[in-house]
């Protein structure tokens, strides 16, 4: 991997006066950088945020550097106003340009991900007035009863119009008193900036292995730029053992920013970051409302938040003072952005750390494989918590040959994982069920004629989601109701429900255990963050007997009774061709596992599998994660796929078929040809139809020697796009859908 050069001051000398040619970038799908000139008394630097016209409209942009100099100097129009920002980081402007060059995007759309909150730019709002009792009153008022009430109510701060409901008084009244001086006017501050976290507090007490890795990960804090690949066995502690590198940068004065892969889901990460450190960090992600998101970018930006914990969009923010990142479940494919700039959260903050020259931790129990290969590769460090903390064992893992025991006709539990659960309520402890299908069933056909509800717009079957009485689905959101009538051939109430969702499932185990307080954990049962913790919290309290969840269920959570998991489907992740699906499985079901016994309780795992000898399920229950990462390697060294091989996926799509299969062709007709160079396809996408729009793929595959942005923008030169189509190239995919 190429990195952008190590942050340096160099463009803090560089300044720009009135006259001068300046590049500035905007945060559209542009080529590049636009040419103004400095204005009139405006002295100006790189990584300024500056106001500039825009054919009829004005837009804000940044100060990238010298124009170009290529118009003549009467056509290039004036920078209107130097905005009252801090300048957007020399190391921001360095990941921007980098990712750009990486994944074939325009810079201005790099450059929008950093200046996503447009209202940010503009001044604060001004501060509310609100109304609090005069110490004294003023001699001579004459006080009615509406003016008494008002007094009363007014002994701390109000807002006007909140203060009038608490008295039963119009507004009047309330500019009464005040202009007679019985009320002062107070502002009341809109924003309070998030308290910093104190690093003097004492942390959890450290096992000797923890200590050691903590205070690896504190001595890469004065050696710049380096990656620390942080291994533990889930259980192992690994959040508190980088809590004290985040001490140690906090001591050191830097910002430090945590990637999760669901930050939504994250109650209890941050309960135990505010135990930690006396306050929460501020949080970044999707579920923000318009207002916290304004006042957390520009926190961030003037450097009053001091550690963020954040999705991967989190990356992109203007961090002044950005000393290291952390990210957690760097395994998770969560972190791969598949929409407009498509980029790997993972890879570029390692860029980022790289152009900051600040130290990068990667966490994770099961470590992806990109990542094992660059510690054997020595490009990265290593730290390893072989154990669990506190004392606490690994459970159990076993497999259930579903060839052997199968579950009862139209049931999904087999006898053994039945017993098990008995078992485990009987004992008082919790148990959960994991199986990653949303909804009641992932498909409902008709008995009479075989037809299969399908989205309309997407390749894909509609999912029940019987508790809502919908159907949905998942790709696009389309919802419709379930009908009483087969489209195809009328029959009436005829459709069949087929398979099992985390819905159905709940459904056999409310009939088998009537007696067990059982809930749904699933994204889309889960409202938001709220609804993640207190359902967590609930768990913990033991108002659950059996959870059943999805994916979501993996993501670290910690259940001191939970003794038992059984995994429903094991083999589902292992269908399809994707080359990462043993990796994702392996890593999947092992932090499934890892829910299980991380307390005083030793836990055990069941495994459904119709495919015991796989070497995912042989890796699973011997718990040989080596051997499995060898033959993993092994596999694509010998075809030399990624991380030993290079891919591209181009992928077209259009409203319409013909068009979409006519460029694809054309595409596959100019495709690159040289030594070690391979392009499959085009071929329909297993999702062809995606959001109403059909898709094409093409697939570059070539050695890790070869730079496959200069092969694709080669290929891509000159190429005429008709309107209504769209090429979409994706370096190194992670999805193949």
């Amino acid at each position: 991997m190429l990195f952008p050069p190590a942050n340096s001051q160099a463009d803090a000398d560089v300044m720009f006066r009135t006259g001068d040619r300046i590049a500035v970038l905007l945060p559209l799908p542009l080529a590049g950088a636009y040419d103004y000139l400095a204005g009139p008394g405006q002295d100006l630097a790189p990584g300024d945020l500056v106001r500039v016209p825009l054919g009829r409209r004005e837009a804000v942009g940044v100060v990238w550097g010298p124009g170009s100099g290529q118009p003549e100097t009467g056509k290039c129009r004036e920078i209107l106003a130097k905005l009252d920002l801090p300048p957007l980081p020399a190391g921001s402007r360095a990941l921007i340009d980098w990712v750009a060059a990486y994944t074939l995007s325009p810079p201005g759309a790099v450059l929008r991900m950093t200046l996503s909150v447009p209202a940010a730019l503009d001044p604060p709002p001004a501060d509310p007035v609100a109304y609090v009792a005069a110490a004294r009153r003023p001699d001579g008022l004459r006080m009615t009863p509406s003016r008494l009430r008002v007094i009363e109510a007014a002994w701390k701060p109000l807002p006007a119009a909140e203060l009038c409901r608490e008295a039963g008084v119009g507004v009047a009244v309330v500019r009464g008193l005040a202009e007679a001086g019985a009320l002062d006017r107070v502002a009341v501050p809109r924003h309070r900036p998030p308290a910093p976290p104190d690093w003097r507090r004492p942390g959890m007490t450290l096992g000797p292995d923890q200590e050691a890795a903590a205070a690896a990960l504190r001595a890469a804090l004065d050696k710049g730029y380096s990656v620390t690949l942080l291994e533990g066995v889930t259980g192992s502690g690994k959040t508190e053992v980088y809590f004290e590198a985040v001490a140690a940068a906090l001591a050191a004065g830097r910002q430090v920013l945590v990637l999760l892969p669901e930050i939504a889901l994250s109650a209890q990460w941050l309960s135990r970051f505010e135990r930690r450190f006396g306050t929460r960090p501020l949080e970044w992600h999707s579920e923000l409302g318009p207002a916290a998101r304004r006042d957390g970018w520009r926190d961030i930006a003037f450097g009053r938040a001091r550690v963020v914990v954040g999705a991967r969009s989190a990356l992109f923010l203007p961090y002044p003072e950005l000393g290291l990142i952390i990210v957690d479940e760097e395994h998770d494919a969560s972190f791969k952005q598949e929409e407009g700039v498509i980029y790997h959260a993972r890879d570029m903050a390692v860029v980022r750390a790289r152009a900051g020259a600040f130290p990068i931790i990667l966490a994770s129990a099961t470590p992806s494989l990109e990542t094992r290969t660059n510690v054997a590769a020595g490009r990265y460090e290593r730290v390893h918590l072989p154990s669990r903390h506190g004392g606490a064992v690994l459970p159990d893992i076993a497999l259930i040959d579903m060839r052997r025991t199968p579950p009862a006709r139209q049931t999904w539990l087999s006898p053994p994982l039945i017993e098990a659960i008995g078992e485990t309520l009987g004992a008082g402890e919790q148990a959960m069920l994991f199986l990653n299908r949303r909804g009641y069933a992932p498909l409902t056909l008709c008995r009479g004629c075989g037809h299969r509800l399908q989205c309309p717009h997407c390749t894909a079957w509609l999912v029940e989601h019987r508790s809502a009485g919908r159907l949905q689905c998942h790709h696009c959101g389309f919802l419709m109701p379930k009908p009483a009538h087969c489209p195809e051939c009328q029959a009436e109430d005829s459709f069949a429900a087929c398979g099992p969702g985390v819905e159905r499932l709940a459904e056999e185990v409310t009939e088998r255990f009537p007696d067990a307080r059982t809930v749904i954990m699933a994204s889309d049962t889960l409202s938001g963050p709220k609804a993640a913790e207190e359902l967590i919290a609930r768990m913990a309290a033991r108002e659950i007997d059996l959870l059943i969840g999805t994916q979501v269920v993996a993501k670290g959570h910690h259940f001191p009774l939970l003794t038992l998991v059984g995994v429903v489907d094991a083999d589902l992740g292992l269908a399809g061709g994707d080359l990462r699906a043993a990796e994702r499985t392996f890593q999947l079901l092992s932090q499934v596992a890892g829910r299980a016994g991380r307390a005083a309780r030793r836990g055990r795992v069941l495994l459904q599998t119709y495919l015991p000898a796989d070497k995912v399920m042989q890796a699973l229950k011997s718990g040989d994660d080596v051997r499995f990462y060898d033959a993993e390697t092994d596999d694509r060294r010998a075809v030399g796929m990624p991380p030993f091989g290079k891919l591209v996926a181009l992928i077209v799509s259009g409203p319409e078929p013909e068009p979409v299969d006519a460029l694809a062709r054309h595409l596959a007709r100019t495709a690159p040809r040289g030594p070690g160079l391979e392009v499959y396809g085009p071929a329909p996408a297993p999702l062809s139809l995606l959001r109403g729009r059909h898709r094409r793929r093409l697939l570059l595959k070539a050695p890790r020697a070869v730079n496959v942005q200069a092969v694709v923008r080669t290929w891509l030169a000159g190429l005429r796009v008709p309107n209504g189509l769209r090429v979409q190239v994706d370096v190194d995919p992670y999805s193949f859908l």
